[in-house]
């Protein structure tokens, strides 16, 4: 009898693999501050293992790829991972000898309240995925099968072997005919901003769908940087027009890009937002609706609509019903405590995405 699980029923006949850290995170309850909190609330969670299980929970074939320590911290995350319906079967459970800090990870996060925004600790030095070392790997082998491969610029900002070994696989990715999806994902915290441009810049040729348009050098003139880049003039909230001449300008320079997608955060308050993007597909650029939502936990809604939008192409949406159902699973996410969008029912997204709110019996 051939097994199979009957919960991956997305149908896209594509299998999808990210490469990634997860962490535990650890959140004090009711909205409390970390000073002043007597426990937390534990879950885990990490850009790349966020839209793994976003895609798993809608019926996509999904595989993570990550070095967790071989105890109880890294089993528990695995666990969380494979209760959601996540391929683990790659994840390496680290030695004390390989991975000599060996330990997972750790965020705190304290949750923002009205004008109070949200805040994140990271404790995340010298974990087991910094420390490992990736030249061991058969990354021909760990990328054979698979049809969608997802990085962002979180993980090469962990340590220089991280970041080598990212750049092969979106090379090695590119050469063995995969999709490639990238998000810049900046992070403050873990490397500077011109670290993170010059690194990301580097992926853009083996990009096919590029999420977010930062951190990237764009220069106006190769030839003269102290000309600057173009994106430096536009707003944080741009024009239809403003946000089209970014895409061209990337698309002319990078003529591989088969989609950019980004999406465009209002904060009215830490517990109300609103949130709209842009694509730009197949020569033209769109815009999305806008959505207006309180919000019960924000982290992770960029990976929600990267998984999104991943998951609007590979069932092969209508371009304004791609970016739609993007931010749509964003906005979901917003109403769910923890990092990742565990919706396992793609018309919920779908009936939001029409702005169909009513109860459903």
């Amino acid at each position: 009898m051939e097994h199979h699980n009957p919960l991956l029923t997305g149908n896209t006949g594509q299998k999808f693999i990210t490469f990634g850290e997860i962490m535990l995170r650890l959140t004090p309850p009711n909205y409390e501050k970390i000073r002043v909190a007597t426990n937390f609330e534990v879950s885990y969670g990490g850009s790349e293992a966020n839209i793994a299980l976003a895609l798993a929970n809608l019926g996509v074939d999904s595989t993570y790829f990550s070095v967790v320590p071989n105890n109880s911290l890294g089993k528990s995350a695995v666990r969380m991972l494979r209760s959601n319906d996540v391929h683990c079967t790659p994840v390496i459970l680290s030695t004390p000898e390989e991975t000599p800090s060996h330990r997972l990870g750790t965020y705190y996060l304290e949750t923002g309240y009205g004008i109070r925004p949200s805040k994140v600790t990271y404790d995340r030095k010298h974990s087991a995925i910094t420390e490992y070392d990736f030249s061991k790997v058969d990354l021909d082998g760990l990328l054979d099968g698979f049809d969608w491969l997802h990085l962002s610029g979180i993980t090469p900002a962990l340590s220089p072997s991280c970041a080598d070994f990212v750049l092969e696989c979106i090379k090695t990715a590119k050469a063995k005919g995969l999709t490639v999806s990238f998000d810049g994902n900046f992070r403050s915290t873990l490397w500077s901003w011109e670290a993170a441009r010059d690194f990301c810049t580097q992926c853009l040729p083996y990009v096919d769908v590029l999420l977010g348009i930062e951190p990237y050098h764009l220069w106006k003139d190769e030839e003269d940087h102290s000309k600057g880049d173009i994106k430096d003039d536009i707003p944080f909230h741009p024009s239809y027009e403003q946000q089209d001449e970014i895409f061209q300008a990337f698309v002319e320079r990078y003529p591989n890009i088969k989609c950019i997608a980004r999406h465009v955060r209002y904060a009215h308050t830490g517990s109300e937002n609103s949130l709209m993007a842009f694509m730009w597909y197949q020569g033209h650029t769109f815009e999305s609706k806008m959505f207006t939502f309180n919000i019960l936990d924000r982290v992770g809604g960029g990976d929600a609509f990267a998984s999104g939008l991943i998951y609007a192409m590979m069932n092969h949406l209508k371009p304004m019903d791609m970016i739609n159902f993007a931010v749509a699973s964003s906005v979901i996410k917003h109403t769910i405590h923890g990092d990742a969008n565990i919706t396992d029912d793609a018309e919920t997204i779908f009936n939001l995405m029409n702005q169909n709110y009513d109860i459903k019996r």
